[in-house]
């Protein structure tokens, strides 16, 4: 039992499909024919086998060149996921593009881009494309290190108060001491005359 497409689902573009065909004709000639309008083809031949090659080769050129679009919706749901008939599935993973060719027609070859679950079901299917991945913008080395910086100084400690030197007097190379009652030492010369002079009054009393 296949799923039924109602509506594409919202936000998504439509899935592209690219179809290159072998036609061959009464007069075992043969042709070859894209359904992207502006491809050149090569004319009308007889040799059928190297209008094979060609087809081939053209098909693989498309792949290669068609960039996957992430958002791009299932084109197996759109046509009511006819090429896996029979097997029921919702369409889920990412968009990949595949490669459809049956080798025993060796007819058509046909591009899609389609859902992971779709594409694990479908017949002669290989996948030949893969969305590019998606990369967040790099941050510049100097930014980082100033975040970094700015972020250790929000966590360092604010540094502790510390108590302002006493002041000094000016005018005094070093404040006055404050511990001792020490009287001022006198000078050697007025203590001895202190004592002569006292010397010589008790001569004069005697």
């Amino acid at each position: 039992m296949s799923t039924t497409p109602t509506e594409l689902p919202t936000g998504r573009t439509p899935g592209r499909t690219w179809t290159v065909r072998l036609t061959g004709h009464a007069d075992r000639t043969a042709t070859v024919s894209c359904s992207t309008g502006a491809c050149t083809m090569p004319p009308r031949s007889r040799d059928v086998a190297a209008l094979r090659r060609f087809a081939a080769l053209h098909a693989a050129s498309h792949a290669k060149a068609a960039q996957v679009r992430e958002r791009a919706s299932c084109q197996c749901w759109t046509q009511s996921c006819a090429a896996h008939e029979g097997m029921r599935v919702h369409c889920s993973g990412s968009t990949v593009l595949v490669l459809r060719h049956d080798p025993a027609v060796a007819c058509v070859w046909h591009l899609a881009e389609v859902c992971a679950a779709c594409a694990k079901l479908m017949t002669h299917t290989r996948v030949v494309g893969l969305p590019a991945p998606t990369t967040r913008p790099a941050i510049a080395a100097p930014e980082r290190r100033l975040e970094r910086s700015e972020r250790a100084g929000q966590r360092a400690p604010a540094p502790a108060a510390t108590a302002a030197p006493a002041a000094v007097a000016v005018g005094f190379s070093s404040p006055t001491p404050t511990g001792g009652d020490e009287a001022p030492r006198r000078a050697p010369g007025q203590a001895r005359r202190g004592q002569r002079s006292g010397a010589a009054r008790g001569g004069q009393r005697r």
